[in-house]
């Protein structure tokens, strides 16, 4: 039996709701985080799907959070001993695009918590949904898969040696290509710009001694955004409408990360990872108006 399942046996938190405007500067940070030209000039202006994440941010109190940085409780947050915490994966449909200036009200919800047992213990699987209306229509859709487990600090395995890029093979022709160098300057930049205080992206001895990761690593949200500027850039006469991806793996600083999608069909499959190695992150989109995206 899993042994986190009693602690979560009858936890059932009811919905909560946000509201907030959609300013235009988190928009302008993570464009110049990407050295990428502002997608967004003026009010009404389209977000780029998955640039929601930038907005609807928690800000606890700096003593409400616990030792690896993350809130210590919260409204979701499983009533579990010594969490550690990973971003599984998500789905997202869009029904209307979110609007610069907008006032965008966020209901989330507790879908499903699932205990299991994997290779590194006991884990309990959540699956958050989060809901977004804007001009009292709901725009967004967004289904979270959030994966928990137990661990004491100082008991993280020793820290393996950090994977050596490959140089990536020349790519297919038609093949969409983006490259990320990510740098402990702009994982700092990224975790500012959510608000997300978690040690594992800044703190190398933290991540290194406690964690048992061999360098910082790269947010998953990061990784998911990088698979999502693949049709922004290369297909932008297209709106992207549902995009899901699972995370399998983590990338690190210092290592480049090659996202990489071949267009054609009624959804494109995207992946991004550390050349000649296994993908950190995979997904897929669909797009408004045709049945195929690039061609």
């Amino acid at each position: 039996m899993n042994e986190l399942a009693e602690y979560v046996a009858g936890w059932s938190p009811g919905p909560v709701e946000a509201s907030t405007r959609l300013d235009r500067w988190p928009a302008e940070a993570f464009a110049a985080l990407l050295d990428q030209p502002l997608p967004v000039a003026a009010d009404g202006d389209p977000l780029p799907l998955g640039w929601h994440w930038f907005y609807h941010l928690e800000h606890p109190a700096h003593a409400d959070l616990g030792d690896d940085g993350h809130p210590a409780h919260g409204h979701f947050l499983p009533p579990i001993p010594d969490r550690r915490r990973m971003f599984g994966g998500a789905r997202m449909e869009l029904r209307e695009p979110l609007r610069i200036g907008a006032e965008v009200v966020r209901r989330s919800s507790l879908l499903e918590v699932t205990p299991k047992h994997g290779r590194s213990g006991a884990m309990l699987f959540l699956t958050l949904r989060h809901e977004f209306t804007q001009d009292g229509a709901v725009a967004l859709v967004e289904e979270q898969d959030i994966v928990y487990r137990s661990q004491r600090d100082g008991f993280g395995e020793a820290a393996a040696q950090a994977p050596v890029a490959a140089e990536p093979p020349p790519a297919a022709p038609g093949t969409w290509r983006l490259r990320l160098d990510p740098d402990p300057a702009l994982l700092f930049r990224f975790s500012a710009l959510t608000y997300n205080a978690h040690r594992i992206h800044y703190d190398e001895p933290y991540v290194t001694g406690v964690e048992g990761y061999p360098g910082l690593v790269v947010h998953g949200p990061l990784l998911a955004l990088l698979l999502l500027e693949l049709p922004r850039r290369h297909a932008p006469d297209r709106q992207v409408v549902s995009f899901e991806f699972r995370l399998s793996r983590p990338a690190f600083a210092g290592v480049p990360v090659i996202a990489e999608a071949v267009p054609g069909g009624e959804r494109i499959e995207l992946t991004a990872g550390v050349p000649g190695r296994p993908a950190s992150i995979t997904g897929s989109v669909g797009s408004r108006g045709s049945a195929t995206m690039g061609r």
